[in-house]
């Protein structure tokens, strides 16, 4: 029995060969001999440089860089694909501030406790509304989750409708990575709030570390332009009053008058038991917003496919071009160039468009070459796109994401941050077998890097999406990439020390574009859309 099952494993082994050969042809290998690690480096070198400031959206640096990489998918035969023909889709942003000295208070048993802004509570200002107020109980709902197939739900038995929600950030310990990354997201947070009725959604302090509540940031949002709020990281849904956030001792404050422990109850809801109460208190703000409006693009480019039907489908690959402009001064340097992030992202997508340009047959579908704004800012520009494409979204496959890939070592093995929700596993074994990569599982998972970059945009609108990030694997056989990886970025990650001077490894570069078009190419050539993994959390209904 046993030398049955060897001998039906090699047979199965060798058609599976011989048809990754038919697919990944010597059509397709010569065509990816064009990505250059010299022309990334090149690229990087102008994306990266100082006279961009920081390719800060808005600003002059950032229209140097959209002109750069238009200049080069010209030059590479990739097509225009944003609006009315043009390369871009212009984006109305829009920078919301909260005015100081608004007025905010707990109320219980007839007696105002006054909260200060910058100590005691901290507001997201509303990207809509210049005037905002709510007068409403407070009901802790624990993680705020609610996830049928995991048998969680933090609302429960709740009727939270027309109450303000306060919520600690988090998951069970038992929850998978990237669902667990899911349910943590701001935006998933206060969507589940609004299905359940909720007018506001407070963030509750869980540990006595209250940084930032004296420096509350400002949002930024992405308005369409008939000044309807598109995107949003930090307060997405206009109906809801308030989004903001308590300190410690309030939180303390508020768990003590229901006979409760906080701390307690965060090993409890750990430990997945949901501990959600009704409290006592009413929560009590008024507060104005003001703002500042200005354009800022993605760019689109498209290679068309050759299919009579499966080319009005698309594959699209997509980068982000924006990152923080100047900021504050780290070792004398106050630019944050973003070589890695991501201007190496964004020079991986032009030597795809290389390898298509070299490629004698195109393949099934089409491909769209996506450099997207905003991701700083919360993902907002791919969050657009998905919610507004210049292509018929119905029509969009697949998403494969490319941001800071960290071409920092020589690349041995890879992980697809989001492929294990769908069929696109499959194309990212073939792709990575074709290049003698090993595929893993991500090596860090509690840096929660599923939902961190643009593919979570296009998977909230239940669009496949991946996001190739390097694996552990090491030339020595120590297997600690992460290491490495974790020291570098402590150095170089958000600060102006990430420009070209910093440490790189461009043949890797090179190798992370060959396998990111090849995932495409399959994609794009497969007669098979891919799909979810029934059931999947993602899986749009």
């Amino acid at each position: 029995m046993k030398t049955k099952i060897l001998t039906l494993v090699c047979f199965l082994s060798i058609i599976n060969n011989v048809y990754s050969q038919e697919r990944i042809n010597a059509d397709v290998t010569t065509a990816m001999q064009h990505a250059s690690a010299d022309i990334m480096k090149a690229d990087i070198t102008y994306l990266a440089d100082d006279k961009l400031l920081g390719r800060q959206p808005g600003k002059p640096g950032y229209q140097m860089a959209v002109d750069y990489v238009v200049s080069e998918l010209q030059k590479n035969g990739v097509k225009p694909a944003g609006e009315k023909g043009t390369w871009v889709q212009t984006i109305l942003m829009r920078k919301a501030t909260v005015i100081p000295g608004f007025s905010a208070s707990l109320n219980a048993e007839g007696i105002e406790t006054l909260l200060v802004g910058g100590k005691d509570i901290a507001l997201t200002p509303n990207p809509i509304a210049a005037q905002s107020s709510v007068d409403a109980g407070l009901v802790f709902v624990g993680y705020g989750i609610t996830a049928p197939g995991l048998n969680y739900d933090d609302y429960k038995d709740l009727n939270v409708k027309g109450k303000v929600v306060l919520v600690i950030r988090g998951t069970p310990e038992t929850f998978p990575s990237s669902d667990a990354a899911h349910h943590q997201n701001l935006v998933t947070i206060q969507s589940n709030a609004l299905a359940h009725g909720a007018v506001g959604v407070i963030l509750c302090t869980a540990t006595s570390n209250s940084r930032g509540f004296m420096n509350p940031r400002p949002s930024t949002s992405m308005l369409d332009s008939k000044g309807k709020l598109v995107s949003s990281s930090s307060y997405p849904f206009p109906k809801i009053k308030i989004v903001g956030m308590l300190s410690n001792p309030i939180c303390q404050t508020i768990f003590s008058k229901a006979g409760k422990q906080l701390a307690e109850t965060v090993t409890l809801l750990k430990s997945g038991k949901p501990q959600s109460f009704v409290t006592d208190f009413k929560l009590k703000a008024s507060y104005q917003s003001t703002y500042t409006d200005f354009n800022t693009f993605n760019v689109a480019g498209k290679i068309a496919g050759t299919d009579p039907k499966l080319k009005k489908e698309f594959v699209v690959h997509s980068a982000h071009l924006d990152h923080v402009g100047v900021g504050a001064v780290v070792a004398g340097d106050s630019i944050y160039n973003g070589a890695h992030d991501n201007a190496s992202g964004v020079a991986s997508l032009l030597q795809i468009t290389k390898i298509y340009q070299n490629l004698k047959v195109k393949p099934k579908r089409s491909v769209l070459i996506l450099m997207v704004t905003g991701e700083e800012m919360g993902l907002l520009g791919s969050s657009y796109f998905a919610t507004k494409p210049t292509v018929p979204v119905k029509n969009i496959v697949a998403n494969v994401n490319t941001d800071m890939p960290a071409i920092i070592a020589p690349l041995l093995s890879v992980a697809p941050l989001g492929a294990e929700h769908s069929t696109l596993i499959n194309p990212v074994s073939e792709a990575a077998s074709h290049l003698g990569l090993t595929v893993e599982a991500d090596p860090e998972p509690k840096e929660n890097r599923f939902v961190r970059s643009d593919q979570y945009s296009f998977i909230k609108q239940g669009i496949p999406a991946l996001h190739i990030k390097y694996g552990n694997k090491t030339a020595d056989g120590k297997n600690d990439l992460n290491l490495f990886v974790e020291k570098w970025r402590a150095k170089y990650y958000h600060k102006p020390q990430d420009d070209i001077n910093g440490i790189f490894d461009f043949e890797a570069g090179r190798k992370y574009a060959q396998l990111n078009f090849l995932i495409g190419y399959l994609v794009a050539n497969d007669e098979q859309r891919p799909s979810w993994n029934p059931g999947d959390i993602f899986e749009k209904k």
